[in-house]
Order: C-alpha cells, then sequence, then structure tokens
C-alpha cells in the first residue's frame, strides 16, 4: 500500500513525524477531521469514515480473502446544498486519494449522442496521474531548482573557452606599470571567472537580476495543427492517443525566445523536473492508487432514477443508463490510455435529493451495489451560525481575508451573524431551498457595496452587528420580487 508523500520542510528546521494516513485512522478520528470542514451530517460522516477505514482493512486481510472484500458503496439522500459533495471531496482531499465527481445525467444509454460511461474511470487514473506526478515533483523540486539556476548562470555567464595551450589555467597580460611602462602579469582566467559565477549568483538569488532578458531555447509545449484531430466529447471509446503518437513522431525542434530571467527559471525548472521524475514509475503508482484508493462521485443519480415504464419514452433512456453504470459498479476492466484499470475496488458514493424519485425507483441489480443509504438532515438557521464560524474555511473568514488585502479590517458580532443565518433560512423557506448555498447569496449582497468602495474609503474597521444587517438586507427580504431574483 502506498501512501501520499510527505511535504518537504526547510533543511535547518527539525523534520517532523509524517502524520499518519487517513485510512489508518479510527473511524472516529476520520470523522473528527471532517468536523474541521464540515458541519453536522453525523449519519453520513459516520458511513463514509467506516468505508475509508475498511480499505485499511482489507490491506491487512490475508490474500486468499482480500479481492474478495468489495467496498460498501453508499447512496448519500438529501436536498441540495446540504453538503453531499463536500462530504465526499473533503474525505477525499484529506486521503490523499484520486477523486472524480460526475453527474450521472450526462451519461445517455448507448446509441443516443452523450458521455461514455467508461470516461469517468478515465477521468480518475488522469486525476491520479495529476496527484502523484505532483508529489513527485515536490520530492525533487530543490534538484530541479539547483540545476535550472545552473543553466541560468551558463546563460548569463558562458564558461571561458578551452584553450589547447593552456595548460595551468592562466593567461598571460600586460599591464601599464606605475613608470608607465607595460609589463606581463600572470591571471587566473578560471579563478576570475568563478568568482564572477558566484557574484552572479548572489544577486539572482536575490531578485536583482529578475528583469533582465536572457535568450533560451525551449521546446513548443504543443502542435496547433494537431488539435483538430482531437476526439470529441462522447467518443471516448477508443483510447489510442494519436496525437501523442503524432508529437512523439515529429521532429524536437527547438525554438529561441527572448524572456525575463523570472520567466526563464520557471521554465527551466519546468524542464528539469521532467527529467527528474519517471512518469513510468507514476503511471503504477496512479494506476495502483486508482483501483485501490480511488473515490468516485456520481451526482444526481436521482435523475435517472423513475418509474419502469411499459412503452418507450425516456424511462427507458434512464434504465439504460443505469445497466450502462452497472457493470462499471459491479467491478470491470476498463481501458485507458495508461493501461488496464480494475473498478472492483474503487469507492463509488452516489448522491441525489430524490424530490419526485425514491432510490426503490433505481433497478434492482443497481440498487444491490450501493448497500449503505444514508440520509442528510436539511439545515437550519442553528446550522448557519455554526456554518458561518466553525469550519477552518467559514464564510466569514473568507470574507475578512478578503477585506484584509486591502489593509482593512471585518468583524461581525453574534447579533450580525446570527441575523445573516436568519435572514438565509427565511430566504430558504419562502422560495426554493438551496441550503448552504443560500448563505452564500445573502452575504454576497450584504458586502456589495463595501468591497465596490472598499479600495476608495478612509474607513479601515467595519463591524456588522444585527442593525446594520438588517438596514442592508431588510428591504430586498420583505420585497418579494427583490427577493426572488436577488437572494
Amino acid at each position: 500500500m502506498t501512501t501520499p508523500a510527505v511535504p518537504l520542510v526547510n533543511a535547518s528546521t527539525p523534520a517532523e513525524p509524517p502524520p499518519p494516513w487517513l485510512e489508518e485512522l479510527p473511524p472516529r478520528k476520520i470523522v473528527a477531521e471532517l468536523d474541521r470542514f464540515i458541519v453536522g451530517q453525523d449519519a453520513a460522516k459516520k458511513a463514509v469514515a467506516i468505508a475509508i477505514r475498511n480499505r485499511w482493512r482489507r490491506s491487512q486481510a490475508p490474500d486468499g480473502i482480500r479481492d474478495e472484500i468489495t467496498p460498501h458503496n453508499i447512496i448519500m439522500i438529501g436536498p441540495t446544498g446540504v453538503g453531499k459533495t463536500e462530504v465526499a471531496r473533503r474525505l477525499a482531499r484529506l486521503a490523499g486519494a484520486p477523486f472524480v465527481k460526475v453527474e450521472a445525467s450526462k451519461f445517455t444509454e448507448v446509441g443516443y449522442v452523450g458521455r461514455d460511461a467508461e470516461s469517468m474511470v478515465r477521468e480518475l487514473v488522469d486525476a491520479a496521474i495529476s496527484m502523484v506526478r505532483a508529489e513527485r515533483e515536490d520530492e525533487v523540486w530543490p534538484q530541479a531548482e539547483q540545476r535550472a539556476d545552473e543553466r541560468l548562470l551558463d546563460i548569463l555567464l558562458p564558461p571561458p573557452p578551452p584553450k589547447a595551450e593552456q595548460t595551468t589555467g592562466q593567461d598571460t597580460v600586460f599591464v601599464v606599470g606605475p613608470a608607465g611602462g607595460a609589463q606581463p602579469e600572470s591571471v587566473d582566467a578560471e579563478g576570475t571567472w568563478q568568482r564572477s559565477r558566484e557574484k552572479l549568483r548572489g544577486l539572482l538569488a536575490d531578485g536583482k537580476m529578475d528583469d533582465r532578458e536572457v535568450d533560451i531555447e525551449i521546446s513548443p509545449q504543443n502542435y496547433p495543427m494537431l488539435d483538430l484531430l482531437q476526439q470529441p466529447q462522447g467518443m471516448e471509446g477508443s483510447e489510442i492517443n494519436f496525437v501523442e503518437m503524432l508529437q512523439d513522431m515529429m521532429p524536437k525542434r527547438k525554438k529561441r525566445r527572448t524572456v525575463r530571467v523570472t520567466d526563464a527559471r520557471r521554465i527551466l525548472i519546468d524542464e528539469e523536473l521532467k527529467k527528474l521524475v519517471d512518469m513510468d514509475d507514476v503511471v503504477n503508482e496512479a494506476l495502483d492508487r486508482t483501483e485501490n484508493h480511488g473515490i468516485l462521485f456520481i451526482d444526481e443519480i436521482d435523475k435517472i432514477a423513475g418509474e419502469r415504464s411499459q412503452g418507450g419514452g425516456p424511462d427507458v433512456s434512464r434504465e439504460g443508463v443505469q445497466r450502462d453504470l452497472l457493470p462499471i459498479v459491479e467491478g470491470s476492466t476498463v481501458q485507458t490510455r495508461y493501461g488496464y484499470v480494475r473498478t472492483d475496488h474503487i469507492l463509488f458514493i452516489a448522491a441525489g435529493a430524490f424530490h419526485v424519485s425514491k432510490p426503490s425507483d433505481l433497478i434492482p441489480e443497481f440498487q444491490g451495489r450501493f448497500p449503505i443509504r444514508v440520509e442528510l438532515t436539511p439545515l437550519t438557521e442553528a446550522d448557519f451560525i455554526r456554518i458561518m464560524t466553525e469550519p477552518e474555511n467559514a464564510l466569514v473568514k473568507q470574507y475578512q481575508a478578503l477585506v484584509a488585502a486591502e489593509s482593512a479590517t471585518l468583524e461581525f458580532t453574534d447579533e450580525g451573524i446570527a441575523e445573516v443565518a436568519r435572514i438565509a433560512a427565511l430566504a430558504n423557506g419562502r422560495m426554493e431551498n438551496i441550503g448552504a448555498r443560500r448563505l452564500h447569496t445573502v452575504m454576497a449582497t450584504l458586502m456589495e457595496d463595501l468591497l465596490f468602495d472598499l479600495p476608495e474609503t478612509d474607513e479601515k474597521t467595519f463591524v456588522y452587528d444585527g442593525a446594520k444587517v438588517r438596514d442592508r438586507l431588510m428591504a430586498i427580504v420583505t420585497d418579494d420580487d427583490l427577493r426572488r431574483y436577488i437572494l
């Protein structure tokens, strides 16, 4: 079992022991990690924590039974904006697992225009490749920076040309003496070049050379004409990438560009990273991480559920989508551009509001592949108050960071936060209930004038209490037309 790479630390500071991987934590601690970012929904957190811990338990099982232990896929049921997607996305981010969110409504039955169901597995592999490659680049980043700096110094100060007759590294030059006569004196050309190079290295490290322009040779990233050969959306069946094949066959021509030193350093670092990172190792680990730790989140699963009709019509297409997704959820082998991927142990999390339909409207085979069902509760006014204050990325903290960028301070009193939560709950009750997303519309309306005038105002401290929030929003809340179109 592979674990995500630990971020690099400064050599001058003692290295901290690597934190345990999320799959190795007890379910209670996994829920505690999710509590740092998500308010409420304890049932959903408990279900996903058990599913994640079961992956570690499976890795500890004997070889004979390990392949027989399949993941317990989950269906999350609840209205929009209650945290279904956020639970799965945050879980994958904390676990260091490849994660892809797809919408079931974008898949169609074979024979109709739409996306191929297997494309979500290919997207998951691409996400795993990007994740593992980023980890590998972080590991070799200092070495790539060092190599790029050496190449940049060679461009700024080319080494002295070698001389066949020079054996001691010294040249003889004539220097005018005090009496006015010229007299020979030996000069160490190599030593002079080294001293100049070290001085230039210091200037480069201090950023004093950033505005200077240099000429570098770079390889073109792509060929514009080859973009015409890309497969259109909905025809992802063949994974033979003709574009990459043609790029490999075409000669690697380099072109010369004049760029600033900062841009040249970034380009050279990218080239060195490509040399230092072994892509074969990246692909192997990414495929392993996809098969054993990948998470596929299928949203809007209720849109492909419905009462099965005897005639034709859209219900047939919905059932066809379920039958196309069924082999992937059951466990099959999908061909990707990097190799074959088995989906037997990928964790599938489905979600839907199920306002019109219900999970029992899915075909029985599809229901059986999602044995765990969790109902997420609608958010209340008290939940809104917690959402605005408790998480590490709380909405109030986000706006405080935006205002701090203008050297100003934003404060909300407890009464002000309670008033924002009350108005958001009121808007959800009188209109469509969009859950926590209503807080974003209310806060955006509340902060609109402040964020617009902030660069030009002399006031640097802003305090929002209950009265100020009511004065700003009450006219909109009491007007049905304004409330409908603004909140």
